[in-house]
């Protein structure tokens, strides 16, 4: 008589074990991939304002320090990018020096909508220059523009790091001076948290008093939202302070603080 193993309850007992193990490997190593995978930020740069040539060179170091820091950027000017299918394949979209209005009512609705279930929002220096009619930006951004020095508009200036424990904040000194555009602020957010203060009395021009911020965070309207006023200059995009900062603020943005 002929016996089959497949009938043995030993080697039933094997093949199922050896089956469950392998299972088990292809899921643990499809799980390892999955969380290996980069998050994926939408940087977006429309302007019908003023436009910065610094918008180039920050782009380029963006996608620098998504090599090192494991994100990968999507730059574009295309405001039919905030349609909710797209919107969704993104941890973070991040407003760089746009200006004026860059998006229409469904776009806006769109970006509430994505902003309101979780969605993570970034701005560089301009981007408070942007969108002044609608509301929902405006508490989003955390303060509007409303002026800067002139002549010269670009002047070394003293910061003061109120709060040294978050991933924007933490590898700065405490006093930070360097130079840029800096800007005086409106319509001011009372949810923001100041994460660094401008130092009127370190140059000329400043007109929000001793409480002016320049860099901040909050999560007041769903998602995480930061800002930072640096950025003027295309040499802001090679400063490895500044760059440590965005850095910072984009892992506060993706929840990897």
């Amino acid at each position: 008589m002929t016996h089959s193993r497949s009938l043995n309850p030993f080697w039933l007992f094997k093949t199922l074990v050896l089956t469950g193990f392998l299972l088990g490997s292809v899921g643990a190593f499809a799980q390892e991939n999955n969380a290996l995978d980069p998050a994926q930020i939408m940087v977006f740069t429309k302007t019908t304002g003023w436009r910065h040539s610094s918008i180039e060179a920050g782009v380029k170091a963006l996608k620098t320090l998504g090599e090192k820091d494991g994100f990968e950027v999507t730059q574009t000017e295309d405001a039919f990018s905030f349609h909710p299918d797209n919107l969704k394949k993104y941890q973070l979209v991040l407003f760089l020096s746009t200006t004026l209005e860059v998006l229409n009512e469904n776009q806006q609705k769109a970006f509430e909508n994505y902003i309101s279930n979780g969605g993570a929002f970034m701005g560089i220096h301009a981007a408070a220059d942007t969108e002044y009619e609608w509301p929902f930006y405006g508490k989003l951004v955390g303060a509007y523009f409303e002026s800067h020095p002139n002549d010269p508009n670009v002047l070394t200036a003293q910061m003061r790091v109120l709060d040294s424990k978050h991933p924007a904040t933490k590898n700065l000194p405490l006093s930070w001076t360097r130079a840029d555009e800096w800007y005086n602020y409106k319509n001011i957010n009372p949810d923001i948290k100041v994460l660094i203060n401008l130092e009127e009395d370190s140059y000329s021009g400043g007109t929000n008093g001793a409480n002016h911020p320049i860099a901040w965070y909050h999560e007041s309207l769903g998602g995480r939202a930061f800002y930072t006023g640096g950025g003027h200059t295309e040499a802001s995009f090679e400063e490895a302070t500044f760059l440590d900062h965005l850095s910072g603020g984009i892992a506060y943005c993706l929840g990897r603080d």
